[in-house]
């Protein structure tokens, strides 16, 4: 990476924003200023009315590495405080990509490693490229996934977390996608289209129902069923009488597009 090269590259299209980790040298791994850099902007997105979907991906062969070696290694002289806060950086990152109002696609264009893991767990849609691998690698560090084991657990469960956390090996795209944690696993050359195709289904929809729908998961997932009824009901009628909701059965009604979908 050159002098004044950025850790992360923005490219708008459009509605969509597409961020890239952007060290291909080291496999995209994380340093200290590439995770502020990258909460910072997916923190920023909901501020954001140009942005309607965010694709997030890396640039060169790989997706992430994980952490960076020179990282580690200034880690192991850290004092409890500090590493205290390097872990609560990287939580925050994972919390604002998961958090994130917009929906994000995950563009896996090559191996995803520890944190690198741990993001693609905070997608809310994932194509990946068929030879990409990834691993909960930790343990064969003598550490645990723990940071990310929030948003991997509930992306992947604890039966298949078993057997992933405890091993550290690597598995392909293939079995990534068999249990949840890739949802398309596609040639490297149809990568692009695919996360294009999806792009185009999720402008269909109301951004701001999208957004209410991720709270929505959020907050039912794993709850008791008769618990959820008063939100879910109080929810449903407060979208109804909203302005997308109220937009949207007109649109029905009248045979015409939805304002979100008039371009």
């Amino acid at each position: 990476m050159t002098e004044n090269q950025d850790p992360v590259e923005q490219i708008q299209s459009g509605d969509v924003l597409t961020v890239a980790l952007n060290r291909p040298e080291y496999h995209n791994a994380m340093t200290p200023s590439l995770i502020a850099e990258l909460t910072d902007i997916f923190e920023g997105v909901a501020l954001r009315a140009d942005v309607r979907v965010v694709v997030l991906t890396g640039r060169g062969r790989s997706f992430c590495a994980g952490a960076d070696l020179a990282a580690m290694r200034a880690a192991a002289d850290y004092s409890d405080d500090q590493n205290l806060a390097d872990a609560e950086a990287i939580y925050d990152l994972m919390a604002a990509v998961d958090h994130c109002p917009r929906p994000v696609i995950g563009r896996i264009n090559g191996a995803a490693i520890g944190g690198g893991a741990g993001l693609v767990s905070c997608c809310d849609i994932v194509v990946a490229v068929e030879r990409a691998s990834f691993a909960f690698s930790e343990v064969r560090l003598g550490i645990v996934p723990a940071v990310i084991s929030p948003f991997v657990l509930s992306r992947i469960g604890p039966g298949h977390a078993r057997e992933l956390f405890l091993t550290g090996e690597r598995f392909d795209a293939h079995h990534a996608q068999a249990i949840g944690l890739v949802h398309h696993v596609v040639a490297e050359t149809a990568l692009d289209d695919a996360v294009a195709e999806r792009v185009d289904q999720l402008l269909t929809a109301a951004p701001g129902a999208q957004a209410i729908a991720k709270e929505l998961i959020r907050a039912v997932a794993f709850q008791p069923k008769d618990a959820m009824r008063d939100y879910t009901t109080t929810l449903i009628a407060r979208c109804r009488a909203g302005d997308e909701g109220r937009e949207g059965l007109g649109a029905f009604l009248e045979k015409r597009k939805p304002w979100w979908q008039a371009n």
